[in-house]
């Protein structure tokens, strides 16, 4: 069987296909098969974020892990488009456990004042983030949390909050329309 990957339909449906005889059957060999096509792009991704090759390396084999268990958890329309959001994730949850051990280290050296001033070890995109972030409405604020940091889909942020699973896309689409405008808006202020 040829599992090449394509843009066409017939690849696609190919994708899905291997991920729903997974799930019916738990044969690792065909998530395995999978994944196989996409490595060299989750690699180059992890490359991107991670900027190591071995660090990079690593986590391409600790996705397929995590991709075995969310796989068989989410409902995925299209595995591309879903293992590259799982890798950027992956890859910024990575990098944001850094910074904390790195922050926590700098804070048994000297003593901060504040956890939420600058001089915190928070660069100056995130310190804008977390201000940004704070602006929207607390709708958008826990639709994007859950989704981003929690690494939640629609339905599970539905389901743990009360809203509709169209609510849920509308205020992730609109808040990180307005986190953008935000970020751009006050670039240099804090």
């Amino acid at each position: 069987m040829n599992f090449l990957k394509s843009h066409n339909n017939k690849y696609k449906a190919t994708d899905e296909a291997l991920l729903l005889q997974y799930r019916e059957t738990g044969n690792l060999e065909l998530l395995a098969a999978l994944y196989e096509q996409y490595m060299h792009l989750v690699y180059g991704l992890c490359l991107k974020y991670l900027k190591d090759k071995d660090s990079s390396k690593d986590a391409v084999m600790q996705i397929f892990e995590e991709l075995i268990v969310k796989s068989a958890r989410h409902e995925v329309g299209n595995f591309k488009s879903w293992l590259h959001v799982l890798t950027r994730n992956f890859c910024l949850s990575r990098i944001r456990a850094v910074n904390s051990r790195q922050t926590e280290s700098l804070d048994n050296v000297v003593e901060m004042p504040d956890s939420t001033h600058k001089d915190s070890g928070w660069d100056d995109e995130m310190w804008r983030l977390d201000r940004c972030k704070q602006k929207l409405s607390p709708e958008q604020r826990t639709s994007i949390e859950l989704f981003f940091m929690a690494d939640k889909c629609y339905k599970e942020i539905a389901d743990s909050t009360g809203y509709e699973v169209k609510e849920v896309k509308s205020y992730i689409q609109n808040g990180k329309r307005n986190l953008k405008i935000c970020m751009e808006r006050h670039g240099g202020k804090k």
